[in-house]
């Protein structure tokens, strides 16, 4: 074998590895809100490929189902009903439109402009949210239960019985695993969880054997609801933060600066134009993978051609019906250990964001902006059409720009230092 074809299949086997790596978050948000794990292949793959295109195919990074919009999508699948999903899509495919208008933002203004509007002391509390907000689901779940507590779908002590040693096997491998494997905890919990779930009985295959080998997976049309969409859009602004936050992790390990080159503006675009798209097959909105990231630093593997590989992989498996079928009998018990800690990490990493920026809560501005959005969010507190992530992330982002700061030289210096590290 020629040097140049032993080079084309170590890319093609990277992107393979790539896609493993993000398999098992990539799949768990569809499950958790009812939408098709087939479709979210898809529009993972067909997400990162727009990506690519947008950014010129320069930064190595892989696009999957963002756990920021599950409460959203879950409530308003569940407030309409049989047009749940569609309507759901309808207003994924407008929060896209937040992404683009931030992304000229920050083309005119420069990429400190999303510090201004949505420092630590917002995005701190308002990620809290989202891994609390989501803690009783995960509950729920492993106790047997629907997310809601609808139904007990499997008895209490079995469920116990399988969704403990999931959730012991993903934290162990998270914690204790080397090299690739510490990567791939969820996957890692899920094969355990769901060996424990066949051997108790609990798994019903007659989806996998009724299914056919080959198919195209079940799209969803988008439905347009005002309502929902005002829902949905101003959580995008926090995914825009996240997605910064992955920008700026992708350009430490490979050492270029991708927010001058493509610029941060390019990137947010892309995260925008592939979440829209995703929404207009009935995907789950995408975002720019951690984990993936992780995978990139330790086997150093930074050719975006990868990514493209991995995206590849990805549209194939989503046309395998009985590969569909069977992610579909996960139970839910096993996703329930594995979302505990999942959701918990959401959580710690808000927590973590206020105290590595030093948010100074004796500062009687910051107390007001935390406590208030986490018991608006906590507390399911509504404004109209407003409620949950969206009503805390405008509240969070009104209190930051009306409330007068301790020290304004003392902020300004803070911005300075903001966007310094971001162009280095």
């Amino acid at each position: 074998m020629s040097q140049d074809a032993y080079a084309g299949w170590r890319t093609v086997l990277a992107g393979l590895q790539m896609l493993f790596v993000a398999f098992g978050a990539l799949v768990l948000m569809p499950l958790i809100t009812g939408l098709n794990p087939s479709v979210a292949l898809f529009t993972a793959g067909i997400g990162t490929l727009l990506f690519q295109l947008i950014t010129k195919r320069s930064v190595p990074v892989f696009l999957a189902s963002s756990f920021v919009f599950i409460a959203p999508i879950i409530g308003i699948i569940q407030q309409y009903g049989d047009d749940g999903v569609a309507v759901a899509m309808g207003a994924l495919f407008c929060s896209g439109f937040t992404y683009i208008v931030l992304a000229i933002l920050v083309a005119v203004r420069g990429p400190g402009f999303l510090h201004r509007i949505m420092p630590p002391v917002v995005t701190g509390p308002i990620i809290m949210i989202i891994g609390l907000g989501l803690a009783p689901i995960a509950v729920n779940m492993a106790m047997g239960k629907t997310g809601d507590a609808s139904a007990q779908l499997f008895p209490y002590t079995d469920a116990i019985w399988v969704s403990m040693p999931a959730l012991l096997v993903t934290l162990l491998v998270a914690t204790l695993a080397k090299g690739i494997f510490r990567l791939v905890p969820i996957l890692a919990g899920i094969v355990v969880g769901y060996s424990i779930a066949a051997f108790m009985g609990m798994v019903d295959f007659s989806a996998v054997n009724n299914s056919s080998w080959v198919a195209v997976p079940d799209f969803v049309t988008p439905k347009f609801e005002m309502a929902a969409i005002l829902l949905m859009m101003p959580v995008a602004l926090v995914a825009a933060i996240e997605h910064v936050g992955d920008v700026l992790a992708i350009s430490s390990v490979t050492g270029e600066n991708y927010v001058e080159k493509p610029g941060l503006h390019r990137t947010l675009l892309g995260d925008g134009v592939a979440t829209s798209a995703a929404a207009l097959f009935g995907g789950p909105p995408n975002t720019t993978y951690s984990e993936v990231t992780g995978a990139v630093m330790l086997t150093k593997a930074f050719n975006p051609v990868i990514m493209t590989f991995a995206a590849g992989f990805a549209i194939t498996l989503a046309f395998i019906a009985k590969f569909g079928a069977f992610l579909q009998t996960i139970p839910a018990p096993v996703m329930g250990g594995i979302l505990i800690l999942l959701f918990g990490s959401i959580a710690s990493v808000g927590l973590n964001i206020l105290v590595k920026a030093r948010v100074d809560m004796g500062q009687q501005r910051n107390l007001v902006i935390v406590s208030t959005t986490l018991v608006f969010g906590i507390g399911g507190m509504t404004l109209g059409s407003l409620e949950g992530l969206s009503l805390c992330g405008l509240v969070a982002i009104v209190l930051n720009l009306v409330l007068p700061k301790a020290d304004e030289t003392e902020d300004l210096h803070e911005e300075e230092e903001i966007v310094e590290g971001m162009v280095k």
